[in-house]
C-alpha cells in the first residue's frame, strides 16, 4: 500500500466494515453491571513507538488517543524479554522461574490459572484471539470459551492429545478467500504478511473481536487480543508508508558492543549482521517497515475501540494495551530481543479505567509486568483472588500513592542466566555467573553506551543492588546463582 493510500484510509476513518453503523443504533447497557476487560497486546513492540513515549514521527493516532485517556506507565518492564516466559507472567502473574516457562515453546500447565480463571466468574463471557505461544497454540483452553487462532507454526509442540493436522481459524479464513498454501499444508507468516491489508492477520483479529463484542454486549466479558505484529518477518502492506531516508537511527546505533559487554551481545551482533545487514541504509529500511507494522496494528486497534464506543460499552470497559517484549531495532546495531538492554525489556503499557476518569495519568516510576494481574484483579474487584501472587497491585501508585516494592526485577533463563534490577533512582545492574555483568546509570546514560560494572567507581551501588537481587530471589524462591 502506498503512503497516499494509507493517508486516504486514515482520513476516511479507522472504522472497518465490521464497525459501521449509527452511534444510536444500540441502547446503552446498564452501568451497574460488572466491568468488562478488553486486553490488547502485541508481539515485539518497544516502548518508543508512540508519542507519549517520545516518538511523534510514527503514525499511531488511535493509540495516541488511547494514551491521552489512560494511565501510562512510562518505564514498564517485562519479566523476561522473550515471548513464552513473558506471556506466562502477563497471563498468570507468576515469574517464569515459578511457572516453569523458562524458554519459548513450553506449555502453560493446565493447573496454572490465567487471570480469567482466577476471577472464575460464570457471568463473564471470555475469549482469546491471536497469538498464544503458551502451548497447544490453536486450541481453546485455560477457561477461555472462544478462540480465534492464527498461528500454525507451533504444531510440532502440541501435546499428544492434540491433532497436529488441525489448522487455525486464520488458515480457514484464507482458504475461504481462495488462497492456497504453497506447500499444500500451511500458510507461512511471510505469505500472510504479503497479502492486501484487508486479508492480513490484524484485520482478521479486528473482525473477530468486533463480532465478539457485538454478540456479548449485554453480558460482562473478558476479551484478549494479541497481534503478531510488529514481530518479524518485519514486512507488511504498509512497507512503503515511511520513507527510509527520513528515518532517524537510534542515538546508540553507532555505539559498539565493547569488550566488557556480555559475550551473548557480541554473538547476537554477528547474527544480526548476517540476517539484517550492517549499513545505515539497511537499518533505515528495516525500521521503516517496523513502523509500518505498528501503524497497521493501530488501524485495527482504532476499529476495535470504535466498536466498543458505538456499542455503548466504553464507560464500563477497562482497556489494557501492552506488548510481550521490545526489540533492539538498530540500538547498538542489534535487532530482536533476548537482551537486557532497555529497547528489549521496556514496553508500552496503558490502562484506561473509566471509573478513575478519562484524563491521562503519567506514572514515571519503573514498574513490572509481574504486577499486571494483581492490578487488574483489584480494578475488577477481585483482589483476594491474587493473594498468592508475587506481584503487587499498582492501583495505589495510580491514585498518587506508593507501593511496597519500588525496584523492578527481570530474569533470563536460557544459555547464560541473568538477573537484573532497575532502581527507582535509575541504576540498572545485570548479574550473571556465566557471562559478563553490566551496570548502567540510566539517568546519565539512557541509551546504555557505557558499562560501568568494572570501572571500579561504583562498588557501593553494585553491592546495594546485588543485595536487592539476593533478597528478591529469596522472596520469590529463585535458586539461580548469578554471582
Amino acid at each position: 500500500m502506498k503512503r497516499r493510500d494509507f493517508l486516504r484510509i486514515c482520513v476516511a476513518g479507522t472504522v472497518s466494515t465490521a464497525t459501521t453503523g449509527a452511534a444510536g443504533l444500540y441502547p446503552k447497557p446498564p452501568k451497574t453491571r460488572k466491568p468488562n476487560l478488553l486486553f490488547i497486546w502485541t508481539d515485539e513492540q518497544r516502548a518508543d513507538t508512540m508519542a507519549v513515549y517520545g516518538n511523534k514521527k510514527i503514525r499511531m493516532p488511535n493509540l495516541n488517543k488511547l494514551a491521552s485517556e489512560s494511565v501510562v506507565f512510562k518505564k514498564a518492564y517485562v519479566t523476561q524479554p522473550v515471548c513464552t516466559p513473558s506471556r506466562s507472567s502477563v497471563m498468570t502473574g507468576l515469574w517464569p522461574h515459578t511457572s516453569g516457562l523458562l524458554t519459548n515453546n513450553i506449555p502453560l500447565p493446565k493447573n496454572t490459572p490465567c487471570l480469567n480463571e482466577l476471577i472464575n466468574d460464570t457471568d463473564y463471557r471470555t475469549a482469546y484471539m491471536g497469538k498464544w505461544h503458551l502451548g497447544n497454540e490453536i486450541f481453546t483452553q485455560h477457561g477461555f470459551e472462544e478462540r480465534a487462532s492464527m498461528e500454525d507454526g507451533y504444531s510440532n509442540y502440541y501435546s499428544d492429545d492434540r491433532d497436529k493436522d488441525a489448522r487455525s481459524g486464520y488458515h480457514h479464513h484464507l482458504l475461504n478467500l481462495g488462497y492456497k498454501p504453497g506447500d499444500g499444508r500451511k500458510f507461512s507468516r511471510s505469505f500472510a504478511a504479503s497479502l492486501p491489508i484487508e486479508h492480513c492477520k490484524p484485520k482478521f483479529l479486528e473482525s473477530k473481536a468486533c463480532d465478539f463484542m457485538r454478540r456479548h454486549r449485554d453480558e460482562p466479558f473478558m476479551l484478549y487480543i494479541n497481534f503478531l505484529e510488529p514481530h518479524m518477518p518485519f514486512t507488511g502492506p504498509l512497507d512503503e508508508m515511511y520513507d527510509p531516508n527520513k528515518i532517524s537511527l537510534p542515538p546508540n546505533f553507532n555505539d559498539p558492543i565493547e569488550e566488557n559487554e556480555p559475550e551473548k551481545c557480541k554473538k547476537k551482533l554477528q547474527q544480526c549482521a548476517k540476517k539484517y545487514g550492517t549499513t545505515e541504509e539497511d537499518f533505515r529500511r528495516l525500521i521503516a517497515r517496523y513502523w509500518g507494522l505498528n501503524s497497521q496494528v493501530d488501524m485495527s486497534v482504532g476499529a476495535i475501540l470504535d466498536t466498543l464506543e458505538k456499542l455503548g460499552l466504553a464507560d464500563n470497559t477497562i482497556v489494557v494495551y501492552t506488548s510481550d517484549h521490545g526489540d533492539m531495532m538498530g540500538a547498538h546495531r542489534l535487532v530482536e530481543k533476548g537482551l537486557m538492554y532497555e529497547e528489549a525489556t521496556r514496553i508500552p503499557w496503558l490502562i484506561r479505567v473509566p471509573a478513575l476518569g478519562s484524563k491521562q495519568c503519567l506514572i514515571e516510576e519503573p514498574v513490572s509486568h509481574i504486577d499486571l494481574v494483581p492490578t487488574l484483579l483489584e480494578l475488577m474487584g477481585r483482589s483476594e483472588a491474587g493473594a498468592h501472587l508475587p506481584g503487587q497491585s499498582l492501583v495505589p501508585l495510580i491514585k498518587g500513592g506508593k507501593v511496597a516494592e519500588d525496584h523492578v526485577f527481570i530474569e533470563w533463563n536460557s544459555d547464560a542466566k541473568v538477573r537484573t534490577v532497575v532502581s527507582p533512582g535509575g541504576w540498572k545492574l545485570c548479574l550473571s555467573k556465566e557471562d559478563k555483568c553490566q551496570l548502567f546509570n540510566l539517568k546519565e546514560d539512557p541509551y546504555e553506551t557505557t558499562n560501568l560494572y568494572d570501572s571500579g567507581k561504583h562498588q557501593d551501588v553494585i553491592a546495594e543492588l546485588t543485595e536487592k537481587i539476593r533478597a528478591w530471589q529469596k522472596k520469590v524462591k529463585d535458586k539461580v546463582e548469578v554471582i
